[in-house]
């Protein structure tokens, strides 16, 4: 399995890929055309699986804002994971997740937050942000869904406040 940055190339591959993963509903797939087009995307940090030549996974990190009392934090936020449901459960969600989180750590970005299964998440670092002081309201959520994942050591002692999706997430 490759795991590489994503191309132009790879635009209706993955939007394909997302459509099948998510059930044959385009709101993943539409909500990354959305991500790709606006002042929030980061080429660097949108990643394909590839196996033999076919892109069987997808994961992107986007720019966000933590509002603070202080000002503003640029983080990152997680949306979508998708790998085609022929191949689930061979860790190509989780390599590409590690892979992702590695680029973002390198690329300067401290926290990265996401709304996800409670139970899959933590094995890569995260963990619920509410105990971290870090709001969500702009999406009812139960707390143990809206989790955060700290890259650079002392990030979370440095951030709390209220986190922003970026309006990609609500067109």
């Amino acid at each position: 399995m490759l795991i590489r940055t994503e191309t132009k190339e790879d635009y209706k591959h993955v939007f394909n890929l997302n459509y099948l993963a998510f059930e044959k509903r385009d709101d993943e797939a539409k909500l990354v055309e959305r991500i790709r087009f606006s002042n929030c995307f980061i080429r660097d940090l949108s990643l394909v699986a590839e196996e033999q030549g076919e892109i069987v996974g997808h994961v992107l990190l986007s720019k966000a804002k933590i509002i603070q009392e202080n000002g503003e934090k640029e983080v990152l936020v997680l949306a979508p994971v998708a790998v085609n449901p022929s191949v689930q459960k061979k860790g190509i969600g989780s390599n590409l997740i590690q892979e992702v989180l590695r680029r973002a750590k390198d690329l300067g970005y401290g926290l990265v937050l996401l709304i996800g299964h409670p139970t899959y998440y933590p094995k890569f670092g995260f963990q619920p942000a509410k105990q971290h002081g870090i709001e969500l309201t702009q999406f009812k959520v139960p707390d143990d869904v809206f989790m955060v994942c700290e890259l650079i050591e002392g990030e979370l002692q440095r951030t709390n406040g209220e986190l922003r999706y970026p309006p990609a997430f609500f067109r």
